[in-house]
């Protein structure tokens, strides 16, 4: 086997620890996550920010659905150009999408505002990816 060979097959044994390590890591922040979340505590505590969450958005709905309004008018019209003006803050897992204008935290000081998985209006402050 030629140096190169040699190499080539210890980068691939490095990338598969790497992977493995990677998955393992992952797998075991998942479990741990899952035993916080899991916490009647910490369950109690994510019940009253929701509600809280819901109850702001309900106060915001109507100074802010005019948002929602034009976010869905976009969206059935495919109206790309429309929807990259949209505000990035969202939390996919959970169903929300902020319908705001880019950089409204700063212009208009609003928190992210949108409808939650049900249909309810619900505002949140800070944001999460899609696959998280």
């Amino acid at each position: 086997m030629s140096a190169s060979d040699q190499e080539a097959e210890e980068q691939r044994v490095q990338d598969a620890v790497r992977r493995h390590t990677r998955t393992r890591v992952f797998r075991e922040a998942e479990d741990v996550i899952s035993a916080v979340l899991s916490d009647p505590g910490v369950r109690e505590a994510r019940d009253r920010v929701e509600a809280a969450e819901t109850e702001l958005g309900m106060e915001l709905q109507g100074r802010l659905q005019p948002f929602q309004d034009r976010y869905d008018q976009a969206v059935a019209a495919g109206d790309a150009a429309r929807l990259t003006e949209v505000c990035a803050g969202k939390h996919g897992r959970w169903g929300r999408i902020c319908v705001l204008s880019n950089g409204h935290e700063t212009s208009m000081e609003e928190p992210h505002w949108g409808r939650n998985s049900e249909g309810r209006p619900i505002a949140w402050v800070g944001s999460a990816p899609d696959d998280w």
